[in-house]
C-alpha cells in the first residue's frame, strides 16, 4: 500500500476532472452491476505510464462529443479491495495497472491494458478511447 501523501495528488488528477473514486467492493458492485448506460473506469496507478499516458489520455477522451454516462476510478495499491473487485469485472483480462475499461449496459466492451498504455502517447490513448465512445456511447 502506498502512503496517502504520495497518492492523493495522483488521485485528484482524475477526481478534479469529474471522475468519482470507488473505495470499497460494495461501491464497485453498485456501479458496475448497473445494466443501463455506459461507464468508464480507470484503474489508476503511481507508475509513470499512468501519469504521462493513462490519466491524460482519459481526460482528453472524455472531452469527446460522445462520452460515457459515468466516470469512475479505483487506485491500485491504495484501495486494494475495490481494485480486486473491479478486476473481477475486467475478466478475462489479467490484472493490469494502469488500465482503462468501458462498460455498456453492465458488459465490458472495451479494454486498454497496461501493454496498450505503456509507450503510447496520451493523444493515442485518447483517440483509441474516443473511437470506443463513438461506437458504444
Amino acid at each position: 500500500m502506498y502512503p496517502v501523501e504520495l497518492t492523493t495528488p495522483m488521485a485528484k488528477d482524475l477526481t478534479d476532472f469529474g471522475f468519482n473514486s470507488l473505495h470499497s467492493p460494495e461501491e464497485v458492485d453498485a456501479i458496475l452491476s448497473k445494466k443501463e448506460g455506459t461507464t468508464l473506469v480507470v484503474v489508476n496507478s503511481v507508475c509513470g505510464c499512468a501519469a504521462a499516458n493513462a490519466r491524460p489520455g482519459a481526460k482528453i477522451a472524455v472531452q469527446n462529443e460522445k462520452r460515457p454516462d459515468n466516470l469512475y476510478t479505483v487506485f491500485a495499491g491504495v484501495d486494494k479491495e475495490a481494485v480486486n473487485r473491479t478486476r473481477e469485472f475486467l475478466l478475462p483480462y489479467a490484472p493490469s495497472s494502469p488500465a482503462i475499461a468501458l462498460f455498456k449496459d453492465g458488459k465490458l466492451v472495451h479494454m486498454l491494458e497496461r501493454m496498450h498504455i505503456e509507450g503510447r502517447s496520451a493523444q493515442m490513448i485518447a483517440e483509441n478511447l474516443k473511437m470506443a465512445f463513438d461506437h458504444y456511447c
